[in-house]
């Protein structure tokens, strides 16, 4: 039996690291053949990017060698798919290698494309990629005071983050002693100020305390970088000083390539994480078009999941677990403070007053996170 795991990111990681462990005597004995394939030698734990963007962490914290994260039945390759060969049951990869399968995992993650709003890439700060957070804690560094304008892109990865780094950069102004001569504006897409409604309506009040204005129903259409606007499908505009954007995603170009799922978000079975039309196929995290959150924890839940049905199917024939949606995403409401929220398909998030030890709990997971995506945890 060969199983192929395609991506290195928390949920690939975690869902060999689980395989690994549940199918040791199969591995042992030859029975089972385990592979990764990954586009990078090292990981990265993502969250950790908007630390480094307000200069809470340097870039050097983020990662940790691949290879040092997996168990040693794993067989481990940098060599990144080019081409998903499924009718053939077989990858093409860069080096030209094809690996051939039984079972396949598609863990390839999501990508930011700013480009797709003209003007964007060159008129905001981002925090998605290493590059991108160190130049945004530069130009924080600069900023002595104006327009701050936050503007949100759907779908993205971390549902969380735009309330977030508003909070964050509260925080950071106060502490540098220019907060009031800043105006926070927040701009978001649909008609509240989050896509789940009680993060909404938890927030609305937050914002309000911590003087933050919104606007809803903006939709970015272009940014005008010379003259420092952003202008809405609805026809609104936004004047800024400081552009801080949170871009659209999308999957990984080779999924778009090979068109295995619109803007390379791949149809998935929202319970049995199969591909929707292989059913020897299975997706994790952001590449899937589920309806839950583009995070860390889904792919995390996700992952412990599939791995328990994958091991069964080679064991005994027949999965025996369903995927019931779980989420959960922390929540840093500033001044040391943050809250959570958990849910799945069937129960919306129940927000709590933020504390200082759930903010305190973050922290230990940012370092707790290399444990967890060894599976361990």
């Amino acid at each position: 039996m060969r199983i192929l795991v395609v991506g290195g990111g928390t949920g690939g990681t975690i869902l060999a690291n689980n395989l690994a462990r549940r199918l040791s005597a199969e591995t042992d004995s030859g029975k089972v053949r385990l592979t990764m394939l990954s586009a990078s030698d090292r990981h990265m734990y993502q969250p950790g990017l908007l630390y480094v963007a307000f200069g809470q962490m340097s870039p050097d914290q983020l990662y940790r060698d691949q290879a040092s994260l997996l168990e040693p039945a794993i067989e481990f390759h940098v060599d990144p798919v080019e081409q998903f060969q499924l009718d053939q049951n077989r990858v093409k990869t860069a080096s030209g290698k094809i690996h051939e399968y039984d079972m396949l995992v598609i863990a390839t993650g999501s990508r930011m494309v700013p480009n797709e709003t003209p003007g964007l890439t060159e008129g905001a700060e981002f925090f998605y990629t290493e590059e991108s957070a160190m130049k945004m804690f530069r130009r924080l560094r600069e900023f002595q005071g104006g327009k701050v304008a936050i503007v949100v892109g759907l779908p993205h990865k971390c549902p969380i983050a735009p309330v977030e780094v508003t909070f964050s950069l509260h925080d950071y102004f106060k502490s540098r002693g220019i907060r009031d001569k800043v105006q926070i504006k927040y701009y978001y897409p649909i008609n509240r100020i989050h896509s789940i409604e009680n993060v909404a309506k938890w927030a609305t009040p937050e914002f309000k305390r911590i003087g933050v204005e919104y606007e809803t129903l903006f939709n970015m259409r272009e940014v005008d970088v010379e003259n420092k606007i952003v202008k809405s499908e609805e026809g609104s505009e936004a004047h800024y000083d400081l552009l801080i954007a949170i871009p659209e995603h999308r999957g990984m170009e080779v999924i778009e390539r090979d068109k295995l799922g619109e803007d390379g978000w791949i149809p998935t079975d929202r319970q049995k994480l199969s591909m929707v039309g292989h059913d020897n196929v299975f997706v994790l995290g952001d590449t899937t078009n589920l309806p839950v959150s583009k995070t860390g924890s889904a792919a995390h839940f996700e992952a412990e999941v599939l791995a328990e049905n994958m091991a069964s199917i080679v064991k005994i024939g027949t999965p025996v677990r369903d995927y019931d949606g779980k989420v959960y995403c922390f929540i840093e409401a500033g001044h040391d403070r943050a809250t959570y929220a958990m849910f799945n398909y069937f129960n919306p998030p129940d927000l709590k007053p933020p504390s200082k030890p759930m903010h305190w709990f973050k922290v230990a997971y940012n370092q707790m996170y290399w444990t967890s995506v060894r599976g361990l945890l």
